[in-house]
């Protein structure tokens, strides 16, 4: 199928890596952008049987596939195909069918052995896509365990051979090298903050300008996301060129418009959908403007956003490759060269930073729950599988050794969001199929719709019609039933996301609080402020933000609330501002509907809501007074040099030890905690076996020979400390014993100076105190000084003057 009029760099490699798919059954292709090998690698490999082609995206493959079938010279769905969700065109002549990564991970589901097919090829693996991952995943398992005659290529345009290889069993790498045409860099850094600052959009519309300027040819803009490329297409009103975007969000028949030549210049402002795979004829200028936008998936809550990042340096290079494929070109950045070099080298997996739901559903319904056993390149990060697997236990997807359930099956066939595809299953029966499945496919779809009125959205209609038909044919048939439309919406909003069913904030139009915790708050203009309730479909929280953004949502009543969320009522008692307070509250998770007090708590409940106030405010409740505190840490002393039966009284060993006595429990509010006598309760925790023996153990002072007491000081647990002037220890031989351990003295001058610091007395008499001696016995004549101060008489007063 390979055409001889084709002669691009990869076809120099094309046998060498022929001979090792035949040799090894897996290899490793790496090539730069424009080398080719997104077209003539699959239709070389394709005279040894069917080959599939997973893309990333869904422009990607169409594109591809069509750049394959021109030069076949053949209409796409002849010998070349492809498959999209909601789209294919393919026959049986078909003999290259490319796919994008998350249908080729429906097929490996539905069918591991992938009968008839000869190839897998998984293009921008560099990429770090989940559904990447686990295609590529799946597909080794399937060459392990069922198909070993399956061959898998993995394709990058950047260099992941050494991981890759491995990953493949040490797989071959063939290298194709040599990029179509030089691109010059220029460097435009922007005085701009962090983001898509408005003056980084200024700079990249005046870049374009130059551009246009300089010569003939087209431009392809890189920006983070829609709403820049909005931003931008409005800077370049007026220019002599069709400024046509290029994002994920459009339509199929725009996407593909921005791919074809005009008869007038073009500037395509893109996203990363144009880094790789994609060929924009006629392009040799690239504006970068050096954004990239990155799931971020907020585990306490449930929530995730899109958080715009400098983009790496492999994705840099990618960007810039796309101006070399016809003749030299030119890449603007619009950062600086010294920038670049602090630029991290490729981007972070997405499996590092999204919502992994899917992916663990994915994993459970290979038989692989959190992955074990598969060969990934990166292994799913614990906190956010832990996450994920919670919410399919919620939804009754997986049990509880985290297997897939028959219901599970059901929801990972639909090929959706487990959660849009339980709205989807349990909707269906309630509003009826056809409501239902329009109302997913909209909350399913890449483009946002334009208001956030998620009923007037659906009324508006859109590309994700083209969708409907498919998840109809997910559940079984079920009549429209009576519930008003704008009802219908609502209650399928509500059960994809229960926990963000939100009630408005008193005294508020705007704001409102979800089930699950979090506040949230409508847009300035939005059709649904003032509702008392809404099903909240689509929403996000930026880092730094205390609340999230509703995107889109559908106004509800409470019934519908209460039918569809995690409605309860009982006794609650609770620490709050100080004290313990009781009620009887009706809920919704976090919004509370009624609250009436409770005049006669459960003792248990009033003891649990003590100890949580003393964990979550803290000892300082307590009335610390010097005896008590002294107490506490000649506790602490026992337990640091004696251990067991000694008590632990560090601040969790005595919250937890504390909240179990009768003082604590009886407690109800700040006030009965500063009253406790802590003394009492200090020596209620000593073991009765040894509390006769506190005072011996650790005593408050320790006698000198002379009789003298001196407070022995136990700040530091570890090393108890007592001082005295060095006269008043003459006459011992040892040092004393103190929580089952020296006592370390501070020996004083008679100005009170420390001059020695020891925990071996006798030690020190022999080798340090004949220094000390000698030192101060001149300074200070009238005191003693004795050669043997062991045997010593011990004083606390000076010889009289004579």
């Amino acid at each position: 199928m390979l055409p001889d009029d084709v002669d691009l760099p990869v076809r120099s490699v094309l046998p060498q890596l022929a001979a090792a798919l035949d040799s090894h059954g897996s290899a490793v292709l790496v090539a730069p952008p424009g080398t080719g090998k997104t077209t003539l690698v699959p239709l070389a490999l394709a005279a040894n049987g069917a080959v599939v082609v997973a893309e990333p995206r869904r422009v990607a493959a169409r594109a591809a596939a069509r750049r394959m079938a021109s030069l076949l010279g053949e209409e796409v769905g002849q010998r070349v195909g492809y498959s999209v969700r909601g789209e294919s065109r393919r026959s049986a002549d078909t003999r290259v069918e490319v796919v994008t990564t998350g249908l080729l991970v429906r097929r490996l589901q539905a069918d591991p052995e992938l009968p008839g097919v000869a190839v897998v090829v998984l293009d921008e693996v560099h990429e770090r896509h989940t559904d990447t991952d686990l295609a590529l995943a799946f597909a080794l398992d399937v060459r392990a365990a069922l198909r070993p005659e399956l061959q898998v290529l993995a394709m990058s345009a950047t260099a992941q051979a050494d991981r890759l290889a491995d990953l493949l069993g040490g797989a071959p790498v063939v290298e194709a090298t040599g990029a179509l045409f030089d691109v010059e860099v220029v460097w435009h850094p922007v005085p701009a903050g962090p983001g898509a600052d408005p003056r980084l959009l200024d700079a990249a519309a005046d870049a374009v300008r130059r551009a246009l300027a300089e010569g003939p040819h087209d431009v392809l803009v890189f920006l983070p996301g829609s709403g820049e490329i909005g931003a931008v297409q409005r800077r370049l009103a007026g220019v002599e060129a069709d400024v046509l975007p290029l994002h994920g969000r459009l339509p199929a028949a725009e996407q593909d418009a921005a791919l074809h030549p005009r008869g007038r210049r073009r500037v395509v402002l893109a996203t990363d959908v144009a880094e790789s795979s994609l060929t924009v004829p006629g392009v040799r200028v690239v504006v970068d403007a050096g954004l990239a936008r990155t799931p971020r998936i907020d585990l306490s809550r449930g929530m995730g956003t899109l958080v715009t990042v400098p983009a790496s340096q492999a994705a840099a290079t990618q960007r810039a490759g796309r101006a070399g494929r016809e003749g030299p070109g030119r890449v603007h950045r619009l950062w600086s060269a010294a920038e670049h070099a602090r630029r991290p080298a490729a981007p972070e997996p997405a499996m590092a930073t999204a919502d992994l739901t899917q992916v663990a559903l994915d994993l459970a319904a290979w038989g692989a729950p959190g992955g074990v056993g598969l060969a990934l390149l990166d292994p799913p990060p614990t906190a956010a599988l832990e996450v994920a697997g919670q919410t399919l236990r919620d939804l009754g997807a997986v049990d509880g050794a985290g297997r897939i359930t028959d219901r599970g099956r059901r929801l990972a066939g639909v090929g959706i969001h487990p959660r849009l595809a339980r709205a989807l299953l349990d909707g269906a029966p309630l509003v009826g199929s056809r409501r239902a499945a329009e109302v997913v496919a909209l909350l399913a779809a890449d483009g946002a719709p334009r208001t956030d009125d998620l009923a007037a959205a659906l009324r508006a209609g859109g590309p994700w019609r083209d969708d409907v038909r498919r998840l109809e044919r997910a559940v079984p048939a079920a009549p429209r039933t009576g519930l008003p439309d704008d009802a219908a919406v609502g209650l399928v909003a509500a059960l994809a996301h229960p926990g963000w069913l939100a009630r408005r904030r008193p005294g508020t139009e705007r704001t409102y609080l979800l089930a699950g915790g979090t506040g949230a708050e409508l847009v300035p203009g939005s059709p649904l402020a003032g509702a008392e309730w809404l099903a909240v479909a689509v929403a996000d929280r930026a880092p730094g933000r205390r609340d999230a953004r509703i995107r889109l949502a559908a106004a509800v009543d409470r019934a519908t609330a209460l039918e569809v969320g995690a409605h309860a009522e009982g006794p609650e008692v609770v620490w709050r501002d100080g004290d313990v307070r009781a009620a009887r509250v009706e809920r919704l998770g976090a919004v509370v509907l009624t609250e009436r007090p409770l005049p006669d708590p459960d003792p248990a409940l009033v003891a649990a809501a003590v100890a949580e106030g003393l964990r979550a405010e803290g000892l300082d409740l307590l009335r610390w007074t010097p005896a008590v505190t002294s107490l506490r840490q000649r506790l602490a002393a026992a337990h640091a040099g004696l251990g067991d039966p000694w008590p632990a009284v560090d601040d969790d060993a005595l919250r937890a030890a504390l909240a179990a006595t009768p003082q604590v429990q009886a407690a109800r509010s700040r006030a009965d905690l500063r009253r406790l006598d802590l003394v009492a309760a200090l020596r209620a925790l000593v073991p009765c076996q040894v509390a006769g023996a506190l005072d011996d153990v650790v005593p408050e002072k320790v006698v000198v020979p002379g009789g003298t007491g001196h407070r022995v000081d136990y700040t530091d647990p570890e090393v108890p400390t007592a001082s005295m002037r060095v006269q008043e220890a003459f006459g011992w031989r040892s040092t004393p014993v103190v929580a089952g351990r020296p006592l370390r003295l501070e020996l004083l001058s008679p100005a009170r100076r420390v001059v020695a610091t020891t925990g071996d007395l006798a030690g020190f008499w022999t080798t340090g105190y004949p220094a000390v001696r000698s030192e101060l016995r001149g300074r200070y004549p009238r005191h003693p000084w004795p050669e043997d101060p062991a045997v010593a008489v011990p004083t606390r007063r000076a010889k009289p003057r004579g």
